[in-house]
């Protein structure tokens, strides 16, 4: 079970914790060593990633650490690197240099980064797949809570500012008033587990025991399961979820 104690907390993680607090990843790692890295470089094959026949179209979205945009990575501009700067959380790596510039995680800015996937991609269907619970029925008390809670929020603002705008753009169109077809409707659906993921505790993100990781699959794929029984009729029909309700 992923709520195994074992799996989801140990006092090793609770002292990263409390390092990733007091020093920064330039104290505790000067080396930059990343693991990650290698892993990822080994597993995929960046070349086709690249080629203009590529049949997925891949954007990944990094934050400019000195400017604060958003910066999306797409065709000849996908490597190894990109993928690090878009998963690079400031408080455990180095910021990522690409280019001269330096990079952390997109979900400061975009989280997900929606426009290239409405302005780049012919499909009319945008499925969000939601890690970082939207709702809470609890209020933070515990300090590790409190900021738990605060990183969930900010990841989430961008999508929260991205939806606002499909909600904007939707409603122009409802009533007739693009006239140029310069903007495109969008269908918006959303596969998320807030009651599972709410339950793992902060430090469980620095869990990377082998049979967590199996565990989080194994749910996610019940998740989008489950999802797609419900909700595949809808695609390329209508939303399956109330943009208004869940977003604004």
């Amino acid at each position: 079970m992923l709520g195994d104690h074992k799996l989801t907390w140990s006092p090793i993680f609770s002292v990263i914790d409390f390092v990733t607090r007091v020093l920064s990843p330039y104290q505790f790692n000067p080396a930059n060593y990343n693991p990650l890295r290698d892993l990822v470089e080994q597993s995929i094959d960046f070349e086709v990633l690249k080629r203009p026949d590529c049949p997925v179209k891949l954007f990944l979205s990094a934050t400019n650490v000195r400017t604060g945009k958003v910066k999306i990575f797409s065709g000849t501009e996908i490597s190894v690197s990109a993928v690090m700067a878009s998963a690079c959380l400031p408080t455990m790596f180095h910021a990522v240099e690409i280019d001269g510039e330096a990079y952390w995680d997109g979900g400061y800015m975009g989280n997900p980064a929606l426009f290239p996937l409405i302005y780049n991609c012919k499909s009319t269907d945008i499925v969000t797949v939601h890690i970082n619970p939207l709702f809470r029925k609890e209020v933070p008390r515990a300090a590790g809570d409190i900021l738990n809670r605060i990183n969930e929020i900010s990841f989430n603002s961008s999508l929260m500012r991205e939806m606002r705008a499909v909600s904007f753009v939707t409603k122009l169109i409802a009533q007739n008033r693009v006239v140029d077809g310069g903007l495109r409707r969008v269908l918006i659906h959303s596969i998320a587990d807030d009651e599972f993921m709410g339950a793992l505790s902060p430090t469980s993100k620095y869990n990377a025991d082998w049979d967590f990781l199996i565990s989080l699959r194994d749910q996610g794929r019940k998740c989008a399961g489950n999802w797609l029984a419900k909700n595949f009729v809808k695609l390329g029909v209508e939303s399956s979820v109330d943009v208004d309700k869940m977003y604004l």
